[in-house]
Order: C-alpha cells, then sequence, then structure tokens
C-alpha cells in the first residue's frame, strides 16, 4: 500500500489574462521505504508538486482539482490548522534555502529541540540528547559544542545540514526534499544522500526527492518521474529511465548526462525551451522541440501507457498508433 498518493493533482494560477494552469493532472504514489525522484528543466512544476502536497502553495495558486492522500486520507481539503499537524509530524520538508527554514534569533539547539517536543513526548534533556544525535547524523562535527550557535555561526552547507536534521527529527513517515543537496560541495552530499537512503530503510520513510541533479537521483532513488510543463512525461525504475529511456524528452535528458564509461566529443542538447505556461502549445506540449513528432502530436495531449517497464505519456507508445 503507498503512503503517498497523488492522484490527477491541477494546480492552476487565476491571473488577469486568465487562469494559468501549472500543474495538469499529475499522478504518482509512493510507498513505505521508497524514494521516488522528480527531475525536469527548471519551471517544470516539481516544486510545485511539493509544495501542493504540503500545503504551502504561495496565493492566487490553488488546487483546482484532483486529490492527495496521506496513508489513504485525504490532506488537499484540509483546513490550514488541520495541515499544520499533518506538516512536521507526518510529512517533512527539506528546502532549497536554509535561511527561509531557520530563526536566526534562536539557536539551532532551541530550534531542534523544540520540533522534537512538538512531536515527540521527551523531557528537555532526552529532547536534547536528540538533538544532538541528529546533528552528528548530519555530519556537524563537535556537535555538543555547537548545538547552542546560532545559524549566522554555520556556513552554508552546515545551515543546510541542521535544515535536514530538523525536517527529519520528528521522524516523519514522507519526506518531501526540495533540491536538499543542491549548495553542499560533493563529499557532503554523498552523506546526505546515504543518510536520506538510512531512514527510508530504517524507518520505512517514503520520500519524494526533487531535483535537476540525475547523478543524485541514479544514486538514490528507486523509481524516478521525469516531468514537463507540469506532466508527468515518463515515470518507472531509476536504473530503466536512466538507461532506457521511452519518452522524447527523458531521452534528450538523459543524452545530456556526460558519461564516465565512454568518451564523447559533444553531449546532446534538446534544442528550444519549455513554454511558456500561457503558451503550452496544444497536443503533446513537448511536441515543438521533439525530434520524433508526427500530427497526432501536435493535436491530441497524450496520457501515461505502458511503454515497456516504464509509463511514458508519447504517442509511440499508443497502440493504435505503433499498429496503424
Amino acid at each position: 500500500m503507498s503512503l503517498l498518493d497523488v492522484q490527477n493533482l491541477t494546480v492552476e494560477f487565476p491571473t488577469r489574462r486568465g487562469v494559468l494552469r501549472a500543474l495538469d493532472g499529475v499522478s504518482f504514489s509512493i510507498a513505505p521505504g521508497e524514494v521516488l525522484g522528480v527531475v525536469g528543466e527548471s519551471g517544470a512544476g516539481k516544486s510545485l508538486t511539493g509544495a501542493a502536497i504540503i500545503g504551502l502553495l504561495e496565493p492566487p495558486g490553488r488546487v483546482a482539482g484532483g486529490q492527495i492522500l496521506f496513508d489513504g486520507k485525504r490532506i488537499d481539503n484540509l483546513t490550514q490548522d488541520q495541515m499544520r499537524s499533518v506538516r512536521g509530524k507526518q510529512i517533512g520538508a527539506i528546502f532549497q534555502d536554509p535561511l527561509t527554514t531557520l530563526n536566526p534569533l534562536y539557536s539551532i539547539g532551541r530550534q531542534l529541540v523544540e520540533t522534537i517536543q512538538t512531536h515527540l513526548r521527551l523531557s528537555d534533556r532526552d529532547a536534547r540528547e536528540r538533538a544532538i544525535q541528529w546533528l552528528e547524523d548530519v555530519g556537524i562535527p563537535a556537535a555538543r559544542e555547537r548545538i547552542d550557535a546560532y545559524p549566522h555561526q554555520f556556513s552554508g552547507g552546515m545551515r543546510q545540514r541542521v535544515v535536514i536534521a530538523l525536517a527529519l527529527c520528528a521522524e516523519p513517515r514522507v519526506v518531501i526534499a526540495d533540491e536538499p543537496t543542491t549548495a553542499l560541495d560533493v563529499s557532503i552530499q554523498a552523506q546526505i544522500i546515504a543518510l536520506l537512503k538510512r531512514l527510508t530503510r530504517e524507518h520505512g520513510t517514503a520520500v519524494m526527492l526533487v531535483t535537476h541533479d540525475m547523478g543524485v537521483i541514479a544514486e538514490t532513488a528507486d523509481r524516478v518521474a521525469v516531468m514537463y510543463a507540469g506532466r508527468i512525461a515518463e515515470i518507472g525504475p531509476v536504473a530503466e529511465v536512466v538507461r532506457h529511456p521511452r519518452h522524447p524528452y527523458s531521452e534528450g535528458l538523459m543524452g545530456s548526462i556526460p558519461s564516465l564509461t565512454h568518451r564523447v566529443d559533444r553531449l546532446r542538447q534538446i534544442d528550444g525551451a519549455m513554454p511558456r505556461l500561457n503558451a503550452i502549445p496544444p497536443g503533446c506540449a513537448f511536441n515543438p522541440r521533439c525530434p520524433k513528432v508526427f500530427d497526432r502530436c501536435r493535436i491530441d495531449k497524450p496520457v501515461l501507457e505502458p511503454a515497456g517497464p516504464t509509463l511514458a505519456a508519447c504517442w509511440l507508445y499508443d497502440k493504435v498508433t505503433a499498429h496503424g
């Protein structure tokens, strides 16, 4: 049974010139102990999907259709207060910018202890010990001495580790991790990825990992969803999508990753740019950039269909097209 279930999620932004559809029928699920990677170019809707799940859409953005289920119960229709009790304890979030998460006026330790005691019944002493343990887990050196330091006394990379400790210390069952390792150097990235993987294994946490770094996905995720212009273009086991992508957009993305095993003179690139929300073309949104485009792609919007071991929203895999 999946722990997080997103069904046909649609997010809209009303503007003076009409309604912009930023997410258009996004569906996926994540099981306990599973990491789902979500990749795509900037503006594909990756972070927006995460924000919708944790109930932190920036107004005037709103969930206009579909539903979000946590452990079988709907959470997209909860009030702000009800959602606040889910956020943190049940669903944790790791954001890219540590300065938006940490309060500059409180010591790191106070913030961790408060978070732990909000969600777990522990004495001050036990909560402090647990906070020190979490700081050690995310690789903060001399955690016992540094627990009473303030955010400005830490480097950017250290602050990001504290944010990760803050998101995980209440032991949430689902974690939305939005570019959690972007600001970190490679050795620390590896440490944080190992920590996320260990947590999913030990606690059965379900993780949605949003990133544009395919290396991080290949290293961490069990399955991957490739997003384009507010829709999922392809979703499937990570090894399949990386090695044998079915959707032409996934193919372009994977072709642009440098290989360690064989030398190429030039990396492939996908010509053109992702369409703006007010200019998404009819049919498949990728059709103006697609090397395999044919007439139907310009008219009908494809849905996710089986394409071997993955699902791809592409007319190349439609039974009628394939046999037509």
